[in-house]
């Protein structure tokens, strides 16, 4: 699990043994010990020159899918200086586009399953501030409502289906005669049982 920073740090021990102390991290899974660990490892990337990037990190920390990959990646390539193939685009996107892009319009996300599979409870814990909060899940769903507009215009045949089709039914009125007759037959039946 690379989220608490424990891999990381000790990936980075055996580089630079000096200045990474393991005794300092904890190998634990709650938020607290995931932010005090990475905070030690943005202290040590800052003072040895190494740039991680922080939405990564982040990404990483809150178990987005493809964050720890790449962080990996961009690990490996810095501790090694060698080239490898590239697993990312240079946008770096830990939404779910890519697999709602692969369903059927009916199986999509709505806005609020959008916001609940985007952030997670940890992010809002580890951002204690409302109002980024807030701008945090209206950029989720704006991202939706985008995504669903461009779906209309590269599919304009999505909303000229017609859903509803009715059919023509006639009613029959029953035989009137029946109806009352039987009415008149069981009113009379439980009016013998009751005496």
């Amino acid at each position: 699990d690379f989220s608490n920073g424990f891999i990381t740090a000790e990936i980075f021990y055996w580089y630079y043994p000096e200045d990474i102390q393991l005794h300092s991290f904890d190998n634990g899974t709650s938020l607290a010990t995931k932010l005090g660990n990475w905070s030690q490892l943005e202290k040590f990337f800052l003072k040895r020159n190494l740039n991680l990037s922080k939405e990564l990190i982040d990404g990483t920390i809150h178990c987005k899918p493809g964050a720890a990959e790449l962080l990996l990646q961009d690990i490996y390539v810095m501790l090694t200086n060698k080239r490898i193939k590239i697993l990312r685009d240079n946008e770096v996107d830990f939404t779910d586009r890519n697999y709602q892009h692969k369903l059927p319009m009916v199986a999509r996300s709505t806005a609020t399953k959008a916001v609940k599979s985007n952030i997670t409870l940890s992010e809002t814990l580890a951002e204690p501030d409302i109002i980024i909060n807030q701008q945090k899940v209206q950029a989720v769903i704006d991202l939706h409502l985008l995504q669903r507009q461009q779906e209309r215009i590269d599919d304009p045949s999505i909303r000229s289906k017609s859903n509803v089709n009715f059919k023509e039914i006639q009613v029959k009125q029953g035989d009137r005669s029946y109806v009352s007759s039987s009415m008149t037959s069981t009113a009379s039946s439980s009016a013998l049982s009751t005496s």
